[in-house]
């Protein structure tokens, strides 16, 4: 099912240098410019990381008819685009950094305009959605009163995250969950954080009951989130893992984007929330904005994953594979206490194509596979385990009891399994073999079990 973000966006511009003089003019630093990025911001940004990510999104918005425009529309590629007219010029927002620190930004065509108008094909586009993200960024479209008609009536159908913008309007009543970081929160409800109403717990209350949504999740930083529902007796704290992060830039975009991902997928909105929480952190730990490839470069070949990266996006690197003339390899499992057994057979499967693919279990696969003293080792540190390894190139984690949705997602040539299966095929044979793939086996190695050393480690402690 498809993810339609609708909102706003603007030309993001990152001039980065040294300064290591003051200007003779003034008493300002002259920022020697060494390099200049330029990416679609805003909503632009949530629809290219899930694009990026591997997943069908729609981008409703609206677009000047100018340069930064037509840019934008360059840094949108990879995203299904149903953009209207806005009339006015494209909103360009520049950023000079010295190092790592920030000295200005300019903003160009950001001024406050009338609400634009919508096409039918802007609303056809959110009346197909599967999930619904709403990156408001002042500009007006939220405030459409046709699309608002149209939100509304999909709130009680799909789910819809609402990341609401101070100068924008409020949610429609009954979406799935806003999002705003506690300094939205707060000026939400004219209260400061020393006020009464200052708690993120206390203000998400005030605004829950306000917007009728049917959850608020204020986020914290570093701290993490609060996440209140209709009908909780109290907001439940949603810890961030500890992460070195700099620039904070992009965040709850990550987050509305993981959120998105995490209820298509069928979560509940507490364990949706707490992964997307952890999903911003490990984007902010990555670089954050920075580290993100270039699109227009990417569309034009220069910047998808090659094979020998590590990447987290194993949908980008299987197509990037496959353009190339490559075979892209896959195969699965818990990989929970990594043992020789399982490095034997990764490394003979990568040997079988152009790069490896790991399929992994998530922690509640695992779980509901192995019992609930297992996993010994959490999802997050078993796949940076595997991205260690020369032999992987990216890990694909999924939540199901078998990977067949996965694999119709990622579609390798070859699926491998390790293992014995003499006078009998790979179960995933049948879909594998649909779209033209072939599967194998690589040795097993029945000396080596995560089981064994398990009950090795339990003897010593």
């Amino acid at each position: 099912m498809r993810i339609v973000v609708v909102g706003d966006v603007m030309l993001d511009v990152d001039l980065s240098g040294e300064a290591t003089r003051l200007s003779p003019d003034a008493p300002v630093p002259v920022v020697d410019v060494s390099g200049v990025r330029r990416r679609a911001g805003g909503a632009g940004l949530v629809a290219r990381m899930l694009a990026q990510d591997g997943w069908p999104v729609t981008l409703v918005t609206v677009l000047g008819n100018d340069d930064a425009g037509s840019q934008l529309r360059a840094h949108l590629a990879g995203v299904r685009l149903v953009a209207g007219t806005s009339g006015y010029p494209s909103p360009v927002k520049t950023r000079v950094r010295a190092g790592s620190h920030p000295v200005v930004r300019f903003d160009q065509g950001c001024e406050k305009t009338p609400v634009p108008d919508v096409s039918p094909a802007m609303l056809r586009a959110v009346e197909h959605a599967g999930v619904v993200i709403v990156a408001d960024y002042g500009r007006g479209l939220a405030a459409n009163p046709q699309l608002r008609d149209v939100l509304a009536r999909l709130a009680g159908e799909v789910p819809i995250i609402w990341d609401p913008h101070p100068s924008g309007p409020e949610p429609v009543p009954g979406v799935a969950v806003v999002t705003p970081n506690i300094s939205e929160a707060t000026k939400a409800v004219q209260a400061g954080p020393g006020s009464a109403a200052g708690s993120a717990d206390a203000v998400a209350e005030i605004l829950l009951q306000r917007w009728r949504s049917q959850a608020v999740l204020v986020t914290k930083g570093e701290e993490g989130a609060v996440l209140l529902r209709q009908g909780d007796t109290a907001a439940r704290a949603v810890p961030a893992p500890r992460v070195e992060a700099g620039d904070p830039c992009g965040a709850g975009d990550r987050l509305a984007a993981s959120l998105a991902v995490h209820l298509l997928a069928g979560r509940d909105l507490p364990d949706a929330a707490a992964l997307a929480v952890h999903d911003a952190a490990d984007f902010l730990a990555a670089g954050g904005v920075s580290a993100l490839p270039d699109t227009a470069d990417a569309a034009a070949g220069h910047s998808a994953p090659a094979a020998g990266r590590r990447t987290t996006e194993p949908l980008l690197l299987a197509r990037s594979v496959r353009e190339s003339g490559g075979k892209v390899v896959a195969t699965g499992g818990c990989f929970d206490l990594i043992h020789a057994g399982h490095i034997r057979s990764l490394t003979a499967a990568r040997e079988l194509g152009d790069c490896l693919i790991v399929c992994l279990n998530s922690d509640d696969s695992v779980r509901r596979l192995k019992g609930p003293e297992r996993p010994i080792i959490g999802q997050h540190d078993r796949a940076e385990l595997l991205l260690a390894m020369e032999c992987v190139d990216a890990v694909m984690v999924f939540d199901e009891d078998t990977p067949e949705a996965a694999l119709d997602r990622l579609r390798p040539d070859i699926w491998v399994k390790g293992g014995d299966y003499k006078g009998s095929r790979l179960p995933e044979a049948d879909l594998v073999e649909s779209w033209g793939g072939r599967c194998l086996t690589v040795p097993f190695h029945p000396a080596r079990s995560t089981t064994g050393l398990a009950d090795a480690l339990a003897k010593v402690s």
